[in-house]
């Protein structure tokens, strides 16, 4: 992010606070978005990846909560904790049978028949 962005975020925004991986919340004194509610915005702590926001805050930047959730609240067996987007990545999910998995997925049951063209 540009100085000159920074310095105006700081400027006219005031601080909400911070997420575990260090981006950076704010909401904006005086300037309204359309439907006249307060611009939030981020600053992110490394490259301007917006899939490094996690749920707690991506609610409270969208305006669908008033508030950030509770970061500490005790959280329930099935929450996982939150990944960015791996795509493109080495940790990137691959199905059995895609060529960077080895290439090897199961055979079929013999009753496939691949179309060609002119029958």
């Amino acid at each position: 992010m540009a100085m000159f962005d920074q310095l105006f975020i700081r400027l006219t925004s005031r601080r909400i606070g911070r997420d575990s991986v260090g981006n950076t919340y704010w909401e904006a004194r005086s300037r309204r978005d359309t439907y006249g509610r307060p611009m939030r915005r981020i600053t992110y702590a490394g490259a301007p990846d917006p899939t490094t926001v996690p749920p707690e805050w991506w609610g409270w930047i969208h305006h669908t909560t008033a508030a950030p959730l509770n970061q500490d609240a005790p959280r329930k067996p099935w929450q996982k904790d939150h990944r960015p987007n791996m795509t493109g990545t080495p940790d990137a999910w691959r199905p059995p049978g895609h060529d960077a998995a080895g290439g090897q997925r199961p055979a079929t049951a013999g009753d496939y028949e691949a179309w060609t063209p002119g029958r």
